[in-house]
Protein backbone atom coordinates (compact mmCIF):
# COMPACT_ATOMS: atom_id res chain seq x y z
CA UNK A 1 0.00 0.00 0.00
CA UNK A 2 0.94 3.41 -0.89
CA UNK A 3 1.05 6.66 1.69
CA UNK A 4 1.58 9.65 0.74
CA UNK A 5 -0.15 13.20 1.21
CA UNK A 6 -0.47 16.54 -1.28
CA UNK A 7 0.84 19.86 0.43
CA UNK A 8 -1.59 22.75 -0.03
CA UNK A 9 1.69 24.57 -1.31
CA UNK A 10 1.63 22.04 -4.11
CA UNK A 11 -1.76 22.25 -4.84
CA UNK A 12 -1.76 25.60 -4.96
CA UNK A 13 0.88 25.74 -7.45
CA UNK A 14 -0.66 23.03 -9.70
CA UNK A 15 -4.27 23.98 -9.16
CA UNK A 16 -4.85 27.95 -8.81
CA UNK A 17 -5.56 28.78 -12.27
CA UNK A 18 -8.21 25.89 -12.45
CA UNK A 19 -9.87 25.89 -9.00
CA UNK A 20 -9.55 30.25 -9.49
CA UNK A 21 -7.85 30.31 -6.05
CA UNK A 22 -6.62 33.27 -3.93
CA UNK A 23 -4.51 33.33 -1.08
CA UNK A 24 -6.28 35.01 1.25
CA UNK A 25 -4.58 34.65 4.94
CA UNK A 26 -2.32 32.01 6.59
CA UNK A 27 0.73 32.27 4.45
CA UNK A 28 2.60 30.31 6.90
CA UNK A 29 0.70 26.83 6.86
CA UNK A 30 1.75 25.76 3.18
CA UNK A 31 3.66 23.25 4.18
CA UNK A 32 0.86 21.63 5.61
CA UNK A 33 -0.75 18.39 3.96
CA UNK A 34 -3.79 16.95 2.74
CA UNK A 35 -4.19 13.15 3.80
CA UNK A 36 -7.51 12.14 2.81
CA UNK A 37 -9.16 12.89 -0.19
CA UNK A 38 -13.08 13.50 1.15
CA UNK A 39 -14.32 17.31 1.42
CA UNK A 40 -15.85 18.70 4.63
CA UNK A 41 -18.73 21.65 4.80
CA UNK A 42 -18.71 22.74 8.37
CA UNK A 43 -21.57 24.23 8.91
CA UNK A 44 -22.49 22.51 12.36
CA UNK A 45 -19.04 22.91 13.58
CA UNK A 46 -19.33 26.75 12.89
CA UNK A 47 -22.06 26.60 15.16
CA UNK A 48 -19.94 24.46 18.05
CA UNK A 49 -21.41 20.85 17.19
CA UNK A 50 -18.05 18.81 16.74
CA UNK A 51 -18.77 16.11 18.14
CA UNK A 52 -18.15 14.56 14.76
CA UNK A 53 -16.47 16.90 12.94
CA UNK A 54 -13.84 16.19 10.30
CA UNK A 55 -11.24 18.31 11.03
CA UNK A 56 -8.54 15.99 8.61
CA UNK A 57 -10.74 17.44 5.67
CA UNK A 58 -10.37 20.25 3.48
CA UNK A 59 -13.07 22.47 4.70
CA UNK A 60 -14.95 23.99 2.16
CA UNK A 61 -16.96 27.58 3.00
CA UNK A 62 -20.18 27.92 0.54
CA UNK A 63 -22.95 30.56 0.99
CA UNK A 64 -24.29 29.07 3.71
CA UNK A 65 -21.53 29.25 6.19
CA UNK A 66 -20.51 32.78 4.70
CA UNK A 67 -24.03 33.73 5.46
CA UNK A 68 -23.81 32.32 9.15
CA UNK A 69 -20.52 34.17 9.53
CA UNK A 70 -21.78 37.39 8.51
CA UNK A 71 -24.91 37.32 10.75
CA UNK A 72 -23.70 35.69 14.16
CA UNK A 73 -21.73 38.49 15.23
CA UNK A 74 -17.64 39.14 16.17
CA UNK A 75 -17.53 37.64 19.33
CA UNK A 76 -19.91 34.73 18.58
CA UNK A 77 -18.35 33.95 15.99
CA UNK A 78 -14.68 34.55 17.31
CA UNK A 79 -15.85 31.58 20.18
CA UNK A 80 -16.68 29.11 17.64
CA UNK A 81 -14.10 29.63 15.33
CA UNK A 82 -11.68 29.51 17.96
CA UNK A 83 -13.02 26.01 18.66
CA UNK A 84 -13.43 24.74 15.39
CA UNK A 85 -9.72 25.42 14.12
CA UNK A 86 -8.20 24.39 17.65
CA UNK A 87 -7.42 21.10 15.81
CA UNK A 88 -4.20 21.01 14.33
CA UNK A 89 -5.53 18.59 11.63
CA UNK A 90 -6.87 21.06 9.36
CA UNK A 91 -5.38 21.25 5.85
CA UNK A 92 -7.01 24.77 4.15
CA UNK A 93 -9.67 26.75 4.22
CA UNK A 94 -11.52 27.35 0.83
CA UNK A 95 -14.16 30.17 0.24
CA UNK A 96 -16.52 29.73 -2.73
CA UNK A 97 -18.40 32.13 -5.17
CA UNK A 98 -15.62 34.67 -4.56
CA UNK A 99 -17.68 35.76 -0.90
CA UNK A 100 -16.39 38.42 1.28
CA UNK A 101 -14.18 36.69 3.47
CA UNK A 102 -14.97 37.73 7.60
CA UNK A 103 -11.99 39.31 9.05
CA UNK A 104 -12.31 37.77 12.38
CA UNK A 105 -11.44 34.35 10.39
CA UNK A 106 -8.21 35.61 8.52
CA UNK A 107 -7.22 36.76 11.91
CA UNK A 108 -7.56 33.23 13.62
CA UNK A 109 -5.70 31.72 10.01
CA UNK A 110 -3.00 33.94 10.24
CA UNK A 111 -2.57 33.15 13.71
CA UNK A 112 -3.03 29.67 13.30
CA UNK A 113 -1.33 29.40 10.40
CA UNK A 114 -4.29 27.59 8.53
CA UNK A 115 -4.06 28.29 4.53
CA UNK A 116 -7.22 30.80 3.57
CA UNK A 117 -8.25 30.88 -0.26
CA UNK A 118 -10.81 32.27 -2.24
CA UNK A 119 -12.09 30.91 -4.85
CA UNK A 120 -14.21 32.32 -7.68
CA UNK A 121 -15.80 29.05 -8.55
CA UNK A 122 -19.28 27.87 -7.52
CA UNK A 123 -19.34 25.78 -4.30
CA UNK A 124 -20.49 22.31 -6.57
CA UNK A 125 -17.88 22.83 -9.31
CA UNK A 126 -15.01 23.39 -7.01
CA UNK A 127 -16.56 20.33 -4.49
CA UNK A 128 -15.96 18.13 -7.88
CA UNK A 129 -13.02 19.25 -9.40
CA UNK A 130 -11.22 19.42 -6.27
CA UNK A 131 -12.66 16.43 -5.22
CA UNK A 132 -11.18 14.63 -8.70
CA UNK A 133 -7.83 16.10 -7.74
CA UNK A 134 -7.83 14.07 -4.18
CA UNK A 135 -8.76 10.90 -5.18
CA UNK A 136 -6.36 10.86 -8.26
CA UNK A 137 -3.66 11.93 -5.53
CA UNK A 138 -4.82 10.08 -2.17
CA UNK A 139 -6.99 6.98 -3.41
CA UNK A 140 -5.33 3.71 -1.78
CA UNK A 141 -2.76 2.54 -3.92
CA UNK A 142 -0.41 0.28 -4.83
CA UNK A 143 2.65 -0.97 -7.32
CA UNK A 144 2.19 -3.94 -9.01
CA UNK A 145 4.17 -5.74 -11.54
CA UNK A 146 2.96 -6.28 -15.20
CA UNK A 147 1.55 -4.85 -18.34
CA UNK A 148 -1.34 -3.47 -18.14
CA UNK A 149 -3.82 -2.85 -21.94
CA UNK A 150 -7.67 -1.74 -23.30
CA UNK A 151 -8.73 -4.71 -25.30
CA UNK A 152 -11.99 -3.40 -27.08
CA UNK A 153 -12.51 -1.30 -24.04
CA UNK A 154 -11.86 -3.54 -21.62
CA UNK A 155 -9.15 -2.67 -18.47
CA UNK A 156 -6.96 -6.21 -18.99
CA UNK A 157 -4.02 -6.51 -16.34
CA UNK A 158 -1.78 -9.11 -17.55
CA UNK A 159 0.89 -10.82 -14.92
CA UNK A 160 3.36 -13.68 -14.52
CA UNK A 161 6.73 -14.64 -14.21
CA UNK A 162 10.14 -12.81 -15.49
CA UNK A 163 10.70 -13.95 -19.24
CA UNK A 164 6.96 -14.99 -19.78
CA UNK A 165 6.33 -12.86 -22.78
CA UNK A 166 3.78 -10.41 -20.82
CA UNK A 167 5.43 -7.51 -22.89
CA UNK A 168 6.06 -9.53 -25.97
CA UNK A 169 2.46 -10.09 -25.78
CA UNK A 170 1.56 -6.08 -24.97
CA UNK A 171 3.72 -5.65 -28.44
CA UNK A 172 1.57 -7.79 -30.64
CA UNK A 173 -1.83 -6.51 -29.48
CA UNK A 174 -0.66 -3.35 -30.20
CA UNK A 175 -0.04 -4.61 -33.22
CA UNK A 176 -3.36 -5.82 -33.76
CA UNK A 177 -4.82 -1.88 -32.37
CA UNK A 178 -5.22 -2.21 -29.17
CA UNK A 179 -3.96 -0.04 -26.57
CA UNK A 180 -1.14 0.35 -24.21
CA UNK A 181 -0.95 1.57 -20.93
CA UNK A 182 1.28 0.46 -18.71
CA UNK A 183 4.45 -1.85 -19.13
CA UNK A 184 6.45 -3.45 -16.49
CA UNK A 185 4.63 -1.53 -13.53
CA UNK A 186 1.27 -0.56 -12.98
CA UNK A 187 0.15 1.69 -10.38
CA UNK A 188 -3.85 0.51 -8.87
CA UNK A 189 -6.17 2.89 -7.12
CA UNK A 190 -9.18 2.24 -5.16
CA UNK A 191 -11.38 4.47 -6.08
CA UNK A 192 -15.02 5.36 -5.14
CA UNK A 193 -17.91 2.63 -5.30
CA UNK A 194 -15.13 -0.34 -5.51
CA UNK A 195 -13.52 0.41 -9.21
CA UNK A 196 -9.99 -0.44 -9.46
CA UNK A 197 -8.21 1.54 -11.82
CA UNK A 198 -4.80 1.56 -13.47
CA UNK A 199 -2.29 4.16 -14.22
CA UNK A 200 1.05 4.22 -16.07
CA UNK A 201 3.71 5.85 -13.43
CA UNK A 202 5.47 9.06 -14.93
CA UNK A 203 8.41 7.95 -15.97
CA UNK A 204 7.07 4.80 -17.67
CA UNK A 205 4.50 6.57 -20.08
CA UNK A 206 4.04 6.02 -23.46
CA UNK A 207 7.14 3.43 -23.28
CA UNK A 208 7.49 -0.48 -23.88
CA UNK A 209 10.40 -2.28 -23.20
CA UNK A 210 10.89 -5.68 -25.33
CA UNK A 211 14.22 -8.08 -24.62
CA UNK A 212 16.39 -8.04 -27.33
CA UNK A 213 14.36 -4.50 -28.83
CA UNK A 214 15.29 -2.49 -25.76
CA UNK A 215 12.94 0.23 -24.68
CA UNK A 216 10.27 1.46 -27.69
CA UNK A 217 8.40 4.94 -27.49
CA UNK A 218 4.93 3.45 -28.61
CA UNK A 219 3.50 6.68 -29.04
CA UNK A 220 6.18 7.38 -31.93
CA UNK A 221 5.63 3.77 -33.64
CA UNK A 222 2.42 3.47 -32.96
CA UNK A 223 0.63 6.98 -33.07
CA UNK A 224 -0.71 8.60 -30.30
CA UNK A 225 -3.72 7.38 -30.38
CA UNK A 226 -2.93 3.48 -28.81
CA UNK A 227 -2.02 5.20 -25.37
CA UNK A 228 -3.81 5.88 -22.37
CA UNK A 229 -2.78 7.71 -19.06
CA UNK A 230 -5.61 5.21 -16.81
CA UNK A 231 -8.32 2.36 -17.36
CA UNK A 232 -10.68 0.65 -15.19
CA UNK A 233 -9.00 -2.88 -14.43
CA UNK A 234 -12.00 -5.46 -15.78
CA UNK A 235 -9.65 -8.64 -16.04
CA UNK A 236 -6.57 -10.43 -14.49
CA UNK A 237 -4.50 -12.17 -16.63
CA UNK A 238 -2.27 -14.43 -15.17
CA UNK A 239 0.57 -16.22 -17.46
CA UNK A 240 1.88 -19.28 -16.33
CA UNK A 241 4.39 -22.51 -17.00
CA UNK A 242 2.91 -24.96 -18.85
CA UNK A 243 4.73 -27.47 -16.51
CA UNK A 244 3.31 -25.80 -13.45
CA UNK A 245 -0.55 -26.16 -14.32
CA UNK A 246 -1.79 -29.70 -13.44
CA UNK A 247 -4.80 -29.23 -14.01
CA UNK A 248 -5.67 -26.59 -16.99
CA UNK A 249 -9.57 -25.52 -16.97
CA UNK A 250 -11.00 -26.73 -19.99
CA UNK A 251 -14.83 -25.75 -19.62
CA UNK A 252 -14.72 -22.13 -18.27
CA UNK A 253 -17.46 -22.81 -15.26
CA UNK A 254 -15.07 -22.49 -12.52
CA UNK A 255 -14.92 -18.66 -12.12
CA UNK A 256 -11.78 -17.23 -10.20
CA UNK A 257 -10.93 -13.45 -8.87
CA UNK A 258 -8.01 -12.29 -7.40
CA UNK A 259 -8.15 -9.17 -5.40
CA UNK A 260 -6.19 -5.44 -5.20
CA UNK A 261 -6.45 -3.32 -2.34
CA UNK A 262 -9.52 -5.46 -1.50
CA UNK A 263 -11.22 -5.04 -4.68
CA UNK A 264 -11.94 -8.56 -6.29
CA UNK A 265 -11.13 -8.65 -9.64
CA UNK A 266 -12.22 -12.02 -12.27
CA UNK A 267 -8.76 -14.00 -13.24
CA UNK A 268 -7.94 -15.92 -16.06
CA UNK A 269 -5.24 -18.02 -16.18
CA UNK A 270 -2.97 -19.12 -19.13
CA UNK A 271 -0.70 -22.10 -19.71
CA UNK A 272 2.53 -20.58 -21.28
CA UNK A 273 3.89 -22.96 -24.05
CA UNK A 274 5.85 -22.84 -27.36
CA UNK A 275 3.38 -21.89 -30.30
CA UNK A 276 0.53 -20.62 -28.31
CA UNK A 277 -0.71 -17.20 -29.84
CA UNK A 278 -1.31 -15.44 -26.33
CA UNK A 279 -2.09 -12.46 -27.86
CA UNK A 280 -5.61 -13.97 -29.13
CA UNK A 281 -5.96 -15.67 -26.06
CA UNK A 282 -5.81 -12.88 -24.22
CA UNK A 283 -8.03 -10.58 -26.36
CA UNK A 284 -10.67 -13.80 -26.89
CA UNK A 285 -10.60 -13.73 -22.78
CA UNK A 286 -11.36 -10.19 -22.44
CA UNK A 287 -14.22 -10.53 -25.21
CA UNK A 288 -15.69 -13.72 -23.31
CA UNK A 289 -15.22 -11.26 -20.08
CA UNK A 290 -16.95 -9.03 -21.82
CA UNK A 291 -20.11 -11.12 -22.65
CA UNK A 292 -20.01 -12.02 -19.02
CA UNK A 293 -20.16 -8.43 -17.78
CA UNK A 294 -23.37 -8.04 -20.22
CA UNK A 295 -24.62 -11.07 -18.38
CA UNK A 296 -24.02 -14.26 -20.97
CA UNK A 297 -21.78 -16.65 -19.60
CA UNK A 298 -21.50 -19.17 -22.50
CA UNK A 299 -19.86 -21.99 -20.54
CA UNK A 300 -22.55 -22.22 -18.11
CA UNK A 301 -25.23 -21.84 -21.14
CA UNK A 302 -23.84 -24.49 -22.64
CA UNK A 303 -23.41 -26.60 -19.35
CA UNK A 304 -27.33 -25.73 -19.17
CA UNK A 305 -28.00 -26.55 -22.67
CA UNK A 306 -26.42 -30.00 -22.17
CA UNK A 307 -28.03 -31.06 -18.65
CA UNK A 308 -31.56 -29.81 -20.49
CA UNK A 309 -30.83 -32.53 -23.30
CA UNK A 310 -30.19 -35.10 -20.71
CA UNK A 311 -33.16 -34.74 -18.76
CA UNK A 312 -35.45 -34.51 -21.98
CA UNK A 313 -33.20 -38.08 -22.78
CA UNK A 314 -34.30 -39.25 -19.55
CA UNK A 315 -37.71 -38.69 -20.09
CA UNK A 316 -38.29 -40.97 -23.25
Amino acid sequence: MITQGLTIERLFKEQAKSLRLDLAAGHRGLARSITVPEINRPGLALAGFLEHFSAERVQVFGRGEQSYCMKAGTENLKKSLSLMLASKNIPCILFTHGLDIPLVLKTECDKRGIPLFKSHLKTADLVSELGEKLEYELAPSCLVHGVFVDIYGMGVLIQGGAGMGKSECALELLKRGHILIADDVVRLQHRRGGVLRGICPEPLKNHLEVRGLGILDVSLLFGIGLILEHKRVRLAVQLLPWEKVKHPDRTGLSDITTSFLGIDIPQVRIPVMPGRNLAVLIEVAALNQRLKINGYHAAENFNQKLIDRMREAGKR
